[in-house]
C-alpha cells in the first residue's frame, strides 16, 4: 500500500511563508543591482544581506505578512537595535504606522490552507524578480 505524504505543520508552513515572504520584500525593495536601502539608517546592502524588518512585530499574525508592515532593514538596525521603531515610523509616516498599529491588535487565525495560499502567492510574486 503506498504511503501518503503527510501534510506539513502549520509551524513548517510558517516557517516557510516566513522565507518566501522574506525574499519577496528584499526583491522587491532591491534596485537592478539588487541593493536595498535599509529603511531606518539609509545604508545600502544586497538583498541577499539585508533583512525584512518588521515594524509591528512578528507576533502579531494580523501584520506579519502586511507588506506595508515589512521593509528592508539592515542586521544592525533590526536586531542589534530592536527594530529601530521610531526611525521606522518616521519612514512609514503617522498615518500608516498608526494603522499598523492599531491592525496589529487584531486577533486573526489562518488556516494551514490561508498560509498555503499566502505561500503560494508570493511565489508567484517572487518569479518576476528571478
Amino acid at each position: 500500500m503506498p504511503r501518503t505524504a503527510k501534510k506539513p505543520t502549520k509551524s513548517k508552513l510558517i516557517k516557510k511563508l516566513d522565507i518566501v515572504f522574506s525574499k519577496y520584500i528584499r526583491l522587491s525593495s532591491a534596485d537592478k543591482n539588487g541593493f536595498c536601502t535599509c529603511v531606518t539608517c539609509d545604508r545600502k546592502y544586497h538583498w541577499k544581506n539585508i533583512q525584512a524588518g518588521h515594524f509591528m512585530s512578528r507576533k502579531h499574525y494580523s501584520t506579519r505578512w502586511d507588506e506595508d508592515n515589512v521593509k528592508p532593514q539592515c542586521c544592525g538596525c533590526n536586531m542589534f537595535k530592536q527594530g529601530e521603531q521610531y526611525k521606522y515610523s518616521l519612514f512609514l509616516g503617522s498615518e500608516l504606522s498608526n494603522e499598523l498599529y492599531l491592525k496589529s491588535k487584531e486577533v486573526v487565525k489562518f488556516s494551514s490552507y490561508d498560509i498555503e495560499q499566502m505561500i503560494e502567492h508570493y511565489n508567484t510574486k517572487l518569479k518576476t524578480f528571478l
